[in-house]
């Protein structure tokens, strides 16, 4: 895409700090090759690894996690590391590193996969942003609620995630109510809430200027398995010497 290919979108973005896409949207700035890829990347999260660093005892995660580089726009796998969050951002599980089963090599080479990362470039960051070094991670989540019991897709509640955009895109969602997601502004002023129900919905955050939460979710029907599964990237400018 070019640095006009999404004007609608980063002027919306840059006023309000937030945007929801729904479905039509991204598909309309994806490329043809999207389509062809999209099976195989949706059936990527039936293979997710155990979230072992839960601190609320909680057994309802699976996830697998990537570290990318983009420097003049073009985006290099780093080799596998830890998850780090300061406590500062994430109350119940910040503080360590968490180490999680990798981003699988067929998932990264995917033609959907990478068209989603270079929408989330392309809507993120455009000029002087893309002459600059970042840090991208990739994270496959799928909160997984047992019989009568609830999921936390956002444990650690409202928060921002300390970095400098994020991206939430939905892959599927199965037999589970509510995860209504919410956005708030300073003050943790209600800024906007809607809820991800169609693969390729997804909220783009300015992660500076807002805050966002998920509510938890519960299986529709019981007996039935029910699952939420998203993708969410973020981009965190490097300094010459740091993360910012």
């Amino acid at each position: 895409m070019t640095d006009h290919a999404l004007p609608d979108l980063r002027r919306r973005l840059d006023a309000d700090g937030h945007i929801f896409a729904p479905r039509a949207v991204m598909k309309a700035h994806l490329p043809k090759t999207f389509a062809g890829g999209w099976p195989a990347l949706a059936a990527a999260w039936n293979d997710l690894g155990p979230d072992r660093f839960m601190a609320d005892g909680g057994r309802y995660r699976k996830r697998r996690h990537a570290v990318f580089s983009l420097s003049r726009g073009v985006f290099t796998r780093e080799a596998h590391q830890p998850h780090y969050q300061s406590r500062d951002y994430n109350l119940l599980n910040g503080g360590v590193q968490r180490w999680f089963d990798p981003v699988t090599p067929e998932t990264a080479a995917n033609p959907a996969f990478t068209a989603l990362l270079d929408l989330c470039r392309d809507l993120f960051l455009d000029g002087a942003d893309l002459t600059a070094d970042w840090r991208v991670e990739i994270h496959q989540f799928r909160i997984e609620p047992a019989p009568g019991e609830t999921g936390q897709p956002t444990p650690e509640g409202m928060h921002r995630d300390g970095v400098d955009w994020v991206a939430v895109i939905l892959i599927d969602r199965l037999n589970v109510g509510e995860g209504v997601t919410a956005i708030c502004g300073p003050g943790r002023q209600p800024l906007g809430a809607f809820t991800l129900t169609d693969p390729l919905d997804a909220v783009f955050l300015d992660d500076h200027r807002v805050l966002h939460g998920v509510t938890p979710i519960h299986r529709l029907s019981p007996a039935q398995p029910g699952h939420r599964d998203v993708l969410v990237v973020t981009f965190q400018r490097l300094t010459s010497s740091a993360v910012k």
